[in-house]
């Protein structure tokens, strides 16, 4: 699949990759104003062997794939983790994550864990309920997704859908763009036509409560 075509915004497949519990969220543009297409949290017992639990995980993002056509698959990025076996679990899932979107021509986009929560929160020490409400509030949902695991892949797919339409990428998006022109809470939700309507006070990692603006 190539790039969106002009009269249209890109759509991005966000993945928020794990065995136990895979999230799976699709957002189209713009990136000033995304807008909620599909979310669902794809799991695989603990008890069944791995080549069974790689291959369902594999077999829902196909299916994903085939039934919203996104121009990008972003993916968040699996760092170190002081739990190995969590880690290699992580890693295996994001694994059969890359070989869906190969196999289906898709272009890809890994993101950092940080630098999603500093696309969508404005803050890459953001906390997942802080996330979660900033996703619920971006995309104007009634509720926040549940489980997290449905939140944080909307997440990335916020995070993909700015990186996709920045010209320098995923670095550009983040490193040049959002993350640094807000400089707090405020401003971020500001920037997105949202408002502050309770929580902490910026600055602590943690942000704010956000609502709509109505």
């Amino acid at each position: 699949m190539g790039d969106a075509p002009a009269d249209r915004h890109p759509r991005v497949l966000g993945i928020d990759p794990g065995l136990t519990r895979c999230g799976i969220g699709v957002v189209d543009g713009p990136t000033g104003r995304p807008v909620h297409r599909h979310h669902e949290t794809v799991r695989t017992p603990a008890s069944a062997p791995l080549p069974e639990r790689l291959a369902t995980v594999f077999d829902a993002v196909t299916a994903a794939i085939d039934r919203w056509h996104p121009d990008v698959v972003a993916v968040e990025r699996v760092l170190f983790s002081s739990n190995v076996r969590t880690a290699m679990a992580t890693g295996q899932a994001a694994g059969v994550v890359l070989l869906a979107a190969a196999r289906a021509d898709v272009a890809v986009r890994e993101i950092t864990p940080t630098r999603v929560k500093a696309i969508v929160a404005g803050h890459g020490g953001a906390d997942k309920d802080a996330v979660a409400r900033m996703v619920t509030a971006q995309l104007r949902l009634a509720t926040q997704p549940r489980p997290a695991d449905a939140a944080d892949a909307l997440a990335v797919a916020i995070s993909g859908l700015v990186a996709a339409s920045a010209p320098g990428g995923v670095d550009r998006a983040t490193d040049g763009g959002v993350a640094e022109a807000a400089t707090d809470w405020e401003g971020h939700l500001a920037a997105r036509g949202l408002r502050v309507v309770g929580g902490t006070p910026s600055g602590n990692g943690r942000g704010p409560t956000a609502g709509g603006r109505r």
